[in-house]
C-alpha cells in the first residue's frame, strides 16, 4: 500500500510539474531562509560561551546618573576598581583587565602597525584560548614578553618555531626588545576578545597607572566563586567605590559635578547581545539583538507564508483530482487512507524542498555572511544540535502544508465528484485572511525599505557643515609641532597639494566656567591654525588662529555655535572660559559654524578649540587639488617615510571614513530590501494559488455572465477587485504598525528624515500594482475562457 502511495505521489508531482515547481520552491526557499537564521541565531547566542569558566566570569560596567537624572551607562573601567575590589572581597578569585592599543612593531627592517591588546599576566587562567606553542600559564609573567596567534607569528616569522624569537615593539617613545613567549590558536568566530598580539600591562604600566577612579578607560573582568551573590557583590563594590574615592567625588562636587556613579556586574555570556552598556576598547563590537529579532521574525514568517502557499495551491489543484479522489472511495479507500496519502505527497515535496533548500543555503552563504558581518561555515549545519532542530523543522513542516489540504481532499463526496459537481462552499475566511497576513508583512516591509533606505541616503548625503573632499588623513602617531612644520614644508613643494593642518586624534571632555562660576561641560579639540581654511568650516565671527598672532597658542580659542547658545552669551567674541582646575583662562576669539565630525547618530555637543602648544598632534590632514591624485599620494607616502622613519604609514581618505560610519545602517538597508523582496515574491506565490481557487470555483459563474454578454474586461475587473480589496485591508492594517516601529526606529538619530505620508501612499501603489500583476494573468485566463465547457454539464 505505501509503495502505491509513492507511485501515485511521484506520479501526480510529475503531472502537475508547474504546480509542483512553485510549491517546492516556496518551501524551499522559506526552508533555507530558516536555516540561515538558525546559523546566525545559534553563533550569536554562543558567544564567549567556550570559556571554562565562562559562568563565573562577569565584567565590571559602570552607570552614571546625572544631576538632571538622566543616565549613561558603559562598560569601561578606570585601573583602580580591579585590585581594590578584589583585594576587598573574598566572593571574588581573580581580576583581569584588558585594553586595546595598536604598537608599532618593527622586525626585518619593516615597520608597522599591528593590532594589540595589553592584559594582567594572568589572563590565560580567566579566559581559555588554546595554544600552539608555550606555556599559557607563564607566557605573560616577564613584562617583556609576547603572545601571537598563529596567523601573525606565521607571517612573522614562516615556518620557523616563533618562541624565543625576538620583536622590537614601540611602547614609548623608542623601540624595546618584546621576546615571543607563546602562540595561540586562531580565537574562535564567536569569541568577543579577539588575540592577534598580547603583551602585559605591566610594560606600560609607568604611562597607564592613573590613580583616579573616574578615568575610565579599559575593561575589567573578575571571577566570582561559585555560589556568590551576584548583587551583595554589586553593593560591596559600591561600599568601597564610595569609600576610598570620597576625596575625589567631593572634589567633583565642589567644581560643579554632581555625576553619580554606580558600578555593576555584567555576566560574560550576556555581554555580546547586551546593548546596555558600551563597549569598552579590546572587545569586537557586540551584536545588534534588533538584527537578530528582526532576521528570525522574517524567517519563521517566510516559513509559515510557503506553507499557506503550500495550502492555498494544493486546495486550488483539487479539483482536478476530485475523480481520481470519488473512485478510491468508491472501491473502497477509507479517510484515514486518503489522508496519509495527501500527507505522503506533502512530505515528499517537503523532502525534496529541504534538499534544495541546502542547496540554496550553500549558494547564499557568502552573501549572507556579508550582509550580517559573519564568517559562518557550511559545515555548522552539522552540528547534531541543529540536525535535531532541521529533523523537527521537516516533520512540522511536512504537517503544517499537507494536513489542512489532506482533510478538505480526503472529505469529497464520491457521488459529487464522479458527476463533476464538487465545488467549494463558503466565503474561504481562511485562505483571504492568510493573504491579508502575507501582504500586511510585505506592506510593511515595503515601508520599512522606502524609510530605511531614504535614512541611508540622508546620512551619507547630509551637509556636514564642512568640506572632506579630497582630505587625505593619516595617522603615524604622536607627533610634535616641530615635526608638523617640517612636513608642512616638504609637502607643499607638490603643487598638488593644497594645504595641510592637524588635530590630536580623541577629542575628550572638559568642564569650565562661563559667566564666573557658571559651569559648561564641552569638548575640546587641538588644532593648527589651518584646521578651520583646510575643512572650509566657515567663521561666524570674530577670526581664526593666525601665525601673525604668537598669543593665540597659549590665550585664545574658538569655540562652536552650540558652545555659545549653552553659555548663553549674546556678544561671545572676547568672553572668558576659566579652567579653573587647571588654573588657567583664554579669550575667545572666534565662533566657528556647527559642524559634525563625528556621526549623525550623536548631537553636536558645545566644542572649542585650542592651539596649545603642550598638547601634541595625531592626525594630519591634506587638501589635494583635484587631479594628479596619483602623484600627490606617491609624494606624501616619500615624505613621512623620510620624516617618520620609525612609525608606521597610515591612510584614508575622509570622505571614505565617513562613509563607513554608517556601516551597521548599510547592513540593516541590505537585510530588509532583501527581505522585502523575498517576502513580496512568496506573497505573490500565495495570492496567485488564491486566484486559481477563485477561478475553479467561479468557472459556472464566468460562464453565465460571458453568456448574458459580460465583455473580458468587466469579468477581469469583477474577479480581479475581490482581491484586490484584500491588499488594500493589509496595506491599511500594516501601516500603522509600520509608522510606530520606524519612528521608534527613529529615535536613535537625532537627526533624521520626516516620515511623511508619500511613503505610505507609495507603498501600498507599490504592492497594488504588484497583486495586480499577480492575479492579472490568472483572471484574464479564466475571462477568456469558452464558456461551453464550463456550462456543458448543465
Amino acid at each position: 500500500m505505501l509503495k502505491n502511495y509513492f507511485k501515485t505521489a511521484w506520479k501526480n508531482i510529475f503531472r502537475n510539474k508547474v504546480f509542483a515547481i512553485i510549491n517546492i520552491g516556496g518551501l524551499s526557499v522559506g526552508i533555507g531562509c530558516c536555516m540561515l537564521i538558525l546559523l546566525y541565531t545559534a553563533d550569536e547566542l554562543s558567544f564567549d560561551r567556550f570559556h571554562k569558566k565562562a559562568d563565573h566570569i562577569y565584567r565590571i560596567v559602570s552607570m552614571f546618573t546625572n544631576s538632571d537624572g538622566s543616565i549613561r551607562r558603559s562598560g569601561k573601567t578606570g585601573m583602580m576598581p580591579g585590585p581594590n575590589f578584589k583585594e576587598a572581597i573574598p566572593e571574588m578569585e581573580a581580576y583581569v583587565r584588558i585594553q586595546s592599543g595598536g604598537l608599532t612593531v618593527r622586525h626585518d627592517g619593516q615597520v608597522f602597525e599591528q593590532e594589540n591588546l595589553f592584559v594582567d599576566d594572568n589572563f590565560f587562567s580567566v579566559f581559555t584560548f588554546p595554544f600552539t606553542a608555550g606555556d599559557p600559564h607563564s607566557a605573560l609573567v616577564n613584562s617583556h614578553s609576547v603572545v601571537l596567534c598563529e596567523e601573525i607569528a606565521e607571517k612573522l616569522f614562516g615556518k620557523k618555531n616563533a618562541i624565543g624569537q625576538v620583536l622590537e615593539l614601540k611602547t614609548r617613545e623608542n623601540f624595546e626588545p618584546f621576546i615571543v613567549s607563546g602562540v595561540t590558536k586562531k580565537s574562535p568566530q564567536n569569541s568577543s576578545i579577539k588575540i592577534k598580539m598580547m603583551v602585559p600591562l605591566k610594560s606600560v604600566m609607568k604611562t597607564w597607572n592613573n590613580k583616579s577612579w573616574e578615568h575610565n578607560f579599559l575593561n575589567t573582568f573578575v571571577i566570582l566563586k561559585a555560589g556568590a551573590n551576584v548583587k551583595a557583590v554589586e553593593d560591596k563594590c559600591n561600599f568601597i567605590y564610595n569609600t576610598l574615592d570620597a576625596e575625589e567625588l567631593k572634589m567633583n562636587a565642589e567644581t560643579g559635578r554632581h555625576t553619580k556613579t554606580q558600578y555593576k556586574l555584567q555576566p560574560l555570556p550576556e555581554m555580546h547581545l547586551s546593548t546596555e552598556f558600551t563597549p569598552g576598547q579590546g572587545l569586537n563590537q557586540p551584536g545588534n539583538p534588533l538584527n537578530s529579532y528582526i532576521l528570525s521574525g522574517i524567517a519563521l514568517f517566510i516559513l509559515l507564508i510557503a506553507c499557506i502557499n503550500f495550502i492555498n495551491l494544493t486546495v486550488a489543484r483539487s479539483l482536478k483530482r476530485a475523480k481520481e479522489i470519488g473512485i478510491r472511495k468508491v472501491v473502497g479507500a477509507q479517510r484515514w487512507q486518503l489522508i496519509v496519502q495527501f500527507l505522503g505527497e506533502s512530505y515528499i515535496l517537503s523532502f525534496i524542498a529541504f534538499l534544495l533548500a541546502f542547496a540554496l543555503v550553500q549558494i547564499l552563504l557568502p552573501f549572507f555572511n556579508s550582509v550580517v558581518n559573519k564568517a559562518l561555515s557550511f559545515d555548522y549545519l552539522l552540528d547534531y544540535k541543529l540536525v535535531a532542530v532541521y529533523i523537527s523543522l521537516f516533520l512540522i513542516t511536512g504537517l503544517l502544508a499537507g494536513f489542512y489540504p489532506a482533510l478538505v481532499l480526503s472529505g469529497f463526496d464520491p457521488v459529487q465528484t464522479l458527476y463533476g459537481r464538487q465545488r467549494f462552499t463558503g466565503k474561504n475566511y481562511l485562505s483571504k485572511g492568510l493573504v491579508i497576513l502575507q501582504f500586511t508583512l510585505a506592506t510593511f516591509l515595503t515601508i520599512a525599505t522606502i524609510t530605511i533606505n531614504s535614512q541611508f541616503n540622508y546620512l551619507t548625503h547630509y551637509n556636514l557643515g564642512y568640506n572632506d573632499k579630497n582630505v587625505v588623513k593619516v595617522y603615524p602617531g604622536k607627533i610634535p609641532k616641530d615635526k608638523i612644520d617640517l612636513l608642512r614644508n616638504e609637502l607643499g613643494l607638490d603643487p598638488s597639494i593644497k594645504l595641510v593642518t592637524a588635530d590630536q586624534a580623541d577629542s575628550w571632555s572638559m568642564m569650565a566656567h562661563v559667566n564666573n562660576e557658571q559651569g559648561i561641560e564641552f569638548v575640546i579639540k587641538h588644532i593648527d591654525e589651518n584646521y578651520v581654511p583646510l575643512f572650509e568650516i566657515p567663521i561666524v565671527s570674530g577670526r581664526n588662529f593666525s601665525q601673525a598672532h604668537p598669543s593665540d597658542s597659549a590665550l585664545f580659542v574658538l569655540v562652536n555655535e552650540s558652545f555659545v547658545r549653552e553659555a548663553g552669551w549674546k556678544d561671545p567674541i572676547g568672553q572668558t572660559v576659566d579652567f579653573f582646575s587647571l588654573k588657567r583662562k583664554y579669550t575667545v576669539i572666534g565662533i566657528v559654524r556647527d559642524h559634525h565630525f563625528q556621526s549623525l547618530r550623536q548631537k553636536i555637543r558645545p566644542e572649542l578649540f585650542t592651539m596649545d602648544p603642550s598638547y601634541p598632534f595625531d592626525n594630519v590632514y591634506i587638501k589635494l587639488r583635484t587631479g594628479n591624485t596619483a602623484l600627490a599620494m606617491n609624494h606624501i607616502g616619500k615624505s613621512f617615510r623620510i620624516l617618520f622613519p620609525t612609525q608606521p604609514y597610515q591612510y584614508h581618505f575622509q570622505d571614505t571614513e565617513n562613509a563607513a560610519q554608517y556601516e551597521s545602517e548599510s547592513k540593516t538597508k541590505q537585510i530588509i530590501n532583501f527581505s522585502a523582496i523575498l517576502t513580496i515574491f512568496i506573497s505573490c506565490i500565495g495570492l496567485l494559488g488564491l486566484a486559481t481557487l477563485s477561478a475553479e470555483r467561479r468557472t459556472k459563474e464566468i460562464g453565465i455572465r460571458k453568456v448574458l454578454g459580460a465583455s473580458v474586461s468587466t469579468i477581469v475587473q469583477k474577479l480581479s477587485m475581490d482581491f484586490l480589496k484584500l491588499v488594500i485591508l493589509a496595506a491599511l492594517i500594516a501601516s500603522p504598525m509600520a509608522w510606530w516601529a520606524l519612528n521608534k526606529w527613529m529615535e536613535d538619530y537625532p537627526y533624521h528624515i520626516p516620515i511623511g505620508g508619500w511613503i505610505f501612499g507609495f507603498a501600498t501603489v507599490l504592492i497594488v500594482l504588484i497583486a495586480l500583476l499577480t492575479v492579472g494573468f490568472q483572471t484574464f485566463k479564466a475571462a477568456v475562457s469558452n464558456p461551453v465547457k464550463s456550462l456543458r454539464a448543465e
